[in-house]
């Protein structure tokens, strides 16, 4: 073995320089001297735990104002060699008033330092590194503004403000909760740091620090009435923090830091002016989720910008700035930066939106950080609603704690385009443009439209419409809605519906604020001309609004299907009418003037004039539509009419017997009427109830059949064909299919007449006439009027009874005087 020994070291010898040998044996003993004098210094250490004890202690509480307390002290021998390591068991740090709050402000279970050996030699206890395990650290302000921080001393303030521990160059947490609860300012601060570790460097009056952190948020309240930002949430990441040479300011650098699983770019800056100090955070994020973004904020803002989703990563920066030291939220500015996304919202789902976003708590910058001052702020906005181009240069809403929606809208597009927001089943649109250009106010309550200011244009243009309850329809449509404030005007309306031509304009007072509170309450005021109108063509208006429940869905513009079906179906509609030609299968009428009321099922029409048939009719009247059969009441008065063209016109007014090719003559009555009419127009069948009393002038009665049968036998050699009638006066009470007809006087060129009974539609009918066979010629030169109705009764008087056969056909008979009087039911 010795030989062996011998040989390497001659081939060592031969092989390594001197001067390198030498070298290597001077650092072999400086080593080993090193690990001599740290042993040494360990060993004394060991021995004398109590004197270092109370070296480190005396240290520690050179800038203390408190008790500080270790339960004991072990040397580590390899944990910084070739420092000298001591495990601080226990540690406890209390300020003065402690008894009072009862806050503790260090509570560490395991407090490492590692201590400058050479400096320890000489007595003096110099910090190089700490490590702090298990731990809990708080610190406190209680509501009068005392803070246990008043555990560490303060320097005169003639002194320079320096470091406590300028050696210190390493630092480690790890399972250490970090509180700052400020009672007054209403301020907590948590966190739950699983691990620090970092190193720092002093240089005169500034210093650095290089660290990494992982901690669970567990508070970051700069106001506990708002809540916590990032509550809940990871934080992992690296810190550079750098302060400046005055030591006032401290800046962390822009560096990549994960939150709650999101990658942030994190840069912060501190200033200290007096006992308070400002600061502000910077966080960009070029890719994440609106409602990830959103839970980061505190739950009185989340909470409203969670009511909008969108569906694509979103760019964003926040900044958040403020004073630790004063109560209130501190300045929060949120941009973001939305390109080609969806946006679900409220009131429907917005496609292909660009736009920049900003949320802001000073909107007004005289007007403080909170809920009032902020904004919600959509700049440059465009997108599609329901397939509609939509465009808002600016819009807002303000308030958060009670909202306010403002801004403008613009959008152009085909009216066909419309089918994505409004049911075809309640309105279809088949071509045509619209032009919308408006300005808009509006709060908003429990997420719906109130107290809507809005100002601006809505104009159509070429359009065909399908109004499907009533099955109306228009083509070549044009209509101009101008919105002043909370009116809405509507102009230069021109609807064309099979031969009829329609002329609109109207208004609805404080439209849009009933619109969304009140629709029952809205009225729409019309002014409605036309040359030419074919009442056939709006015979649905007869009938009840036919709802179908499958117009009342939701389709991809939310509810507004079901807003616009309930504001026709509830709103009341006043229409001033005048219209040149009105036509209704026979019936013409001319200049027509009329004013109707529409308010639920119920139409009412008022101070109707027209002219028909060479005179003219006014009426007044009502239609509750109810179904199939519809109830109405009329009250008309009809002047001057030729009575052949008013029969035709009113095709006979359903008599068999009797027809406008029958009459000659003019017409006066009056009547007041009412019964059923069905959703196609026609009479319900022994509906009607009331009383028509009339009055014929230059009257003629042609062609007439029962006057010729009842003259063929009487007046065998009399022209019964032309019978003409100076003047007709009657009344007739109609109930259902009976007519009570009262007694009446005809008095014509060939025969005299008296009337009356009841004429039935169905059976029943039982009419008495008596007819003087005296001829009129005889006493037509007569005057007098008595004379004249008492030469009237002279002679012979035939009297007949008009009453069903067995067939069902009404049977003419001569009676008696007593048999008449029987019939009627009277006597003599």
């Amino acid at each position: 073995m010795k030989k062996h020994y011998e040989k390497i070291k001659a081939t060592t010898k031969g092989r390594w320089p001197r001067w390198l040998r030498i070298s290597l044996r001077v650092l072999g003993i400086v080593v080993l001297l090193q690990i001599v004098f740290c042993v040494s210094v360990f060993v004394y250490v060991n021995a004398h735990k109590k004197e270092v004890l109370v070296m480190i202690t005396e240290k520690l509480n050179e800038n203390i104002n408190g008790t500080l307390s270790i339960e004991s002290i072990e040397p580590t021998f390899f944990t910084n060699f070739p420092r000298i390591s001591m495990h601080l068991k226990n540690v406890i740090l209390r300020d003065t008033m402690f008894e009072k709050h009862q806050k503790t402000f260090l509570q560490a279970g395991d407090f490492d330092i590692a201590l400058n050996v050479g400096a320890f030699i000489r007595g003096v206890v110099e910090i190089h590194q700490i490590s702090i395990r298990n731990a809990s650290i708080n610190l406190f302000t209680d509501e009068n503004g005392y803070s246990n921080g008043n555990v560490f001393k303060k320097n005169p303030k003639n002194e320079t403000k320096k470091s406590a521990y300028p050696e210190l160059k390493k630092f480690k947490l790890e399972n250490v909760n970090f509180t700052i609860d400020n009672k007054s300012k209403h301020k907590l601060f948590e966190f739950g740091i699983a691990k620090i570790n970092g190193t720092m460097d002093f240089d005169r009056e500034s210093w650095s620090a290089d660290f990494s952190l992982k901690s669970l948020v567990k508070s970051m309240a700069f106001s506990t009435v708002k809540g916590s930002f990032i509550k809940d949430k990871m934080v992992d990441g690296d810190f550079q923090v750098r302060s400046k040479s005055d030591n006032k300011s401290i800046t962390i650098l822009p560096n990549k830091l994960d939150i709650g699983g999101e990658d942030f770019i994190v840069s912060a800056e501190f200033i200290t002016k007096g006992d308070s100090t400002d600061f502000a955070f910077h966080l960009l994020n070029e890719k994440i989720l609106w409602r990830n973004a959103a839970h980061l904020l505190t739950p009185n803002i989340y909470s409203r910008l969670d009511k909008f989703s969108l569906k694509e990563p979103i760019a964003v920066r926040c900044d958040i700035s403020g004073n630790f030291d004063k109560a209130g939220d501190p300045k929060i500015f949120v941009n973001a930066s939305i390109k080609d996304n969806e946006v679900s919202t409220p009131g429907g789902l917005l496609t292909e939106c660009n736009f920049t976003g900003i949320f802001t708590n000073n909107n007004v910058a005289s007007m403080g950080f909170n809920d009032a001052n902020s904004a919600i702020k959509f700049e440059n906005f465009s997108g599609r609603y329901s397939g509609l181009p939509i465009q808002m240069k600016h819009a807002a809403i303000l308030d958060i704690e009670h909202p306010i929606a403002k801004g403008d809208f613009k959008s152009n597009f085909k009216l066909e385009q419309l089918d994505g927001v409004i049911d075809s089943r309640l309105l279809k649109f088949t071509k045509g443009t619209a032009d919308v250009n408006l300005n808009f106010h509006a709060d908003i309550v429990d997420l719906k439209i109130a107290k809507p200011i809005v100002t601006g244009i809505v104009a159509i243009n070429d359009g065909s419409i399908e109004y499907a309850p009533r099955k109306l329809k228009f083509t070549k449509t044009s209509v101009l809605l101008d919105f002043k404030n909370n009116d809405l005007f509507i102009s230069n309306i021109h609807l064309q519906s099979g031969k009829s031509t329609i002329n609109m304009e109207g208004n609805v007072r404080n439209f849009l604020n009933l619109y969304y509170t009140a629709p029952e309450k809205v009225v729409l005021n019309w002014k409605i001309t036309s040359p030419e109108i074919h009442l056939a063509e709006f015979i649905e208006f007869l009938g009840a609004r036919k709802v179908a429940t499958t117009a009342r869905k939701k389709t991809k513009g939310g509810d507004f299907t079901e807003d616009v079906n309930t504001l026709f179906e509830k709103s009341r509609v006043s229409m001033s009418l005048r219209v040149k030609k009105l036509f209704y299968n026979k019936f013409l009428a001319t200049d027509v003037k009329a004013d109707i009321f529409l308010a639920g099922s119920e139409i009412f029409v008022k101070n109707v004039a027209l002219n028909n048939s060479g005179g003219s009719i006014s009426l007044n009247g009502s239609l509750d539509q109810k179904g199939k059969e519809n109830r109405y009441q009329v009250n008309a008065n009809v002047k001057h009419v030729n009575v052949s063209d008013f029969f035709y016109a009113f095709d006979n007014f359903g008599l068999e017997s009797m027809s406008y090719k029958n009459l000659n003559g003019i017409l006066s009555a009056n009547s007041g009427l009412s019964g059923k009419i069905s959703d196609s127009g026609d009479l319900v069948p022994n509906s009607m109830l009331g009383d028509v009393n009339f009055k014929l002038n230059d009257a003629a009665l042609i062609n007439f059949d029962p006057i010729r049968k009842i003259g063929k036998y009487v007046f065998p050699n009399r022209d019964l064909n032309n019978i003409l009638i100076s003047d007709l006066s009657g009344k007739f009470s109609i109930t259902g299919e009976k007519v009570l007809i009262s007694p009446m006087q005809i008095n014509s060129s060939i025969l005299n007449m008296d009337l009356d009974g009841l004429y039935s539609f169905g059976s029943g009918t039982s009419i008495n006439v008596s007819v003087p066979l005296r001829n009129p010629e005889k006493d037509k030169d007569i005057i007098d009027a008595a004379e004249l109705a008492k030469r009237r009764k002279r002679g012979l008087v035939v009297r007949f009874h008009a009453a069903d056969g067995d067939d069902g056909k009404v049977k003419i008979k001569l009676v008696s005087k007593k048999t008449q009087l029987q019939e009627s039911g009277d006597t003599e």
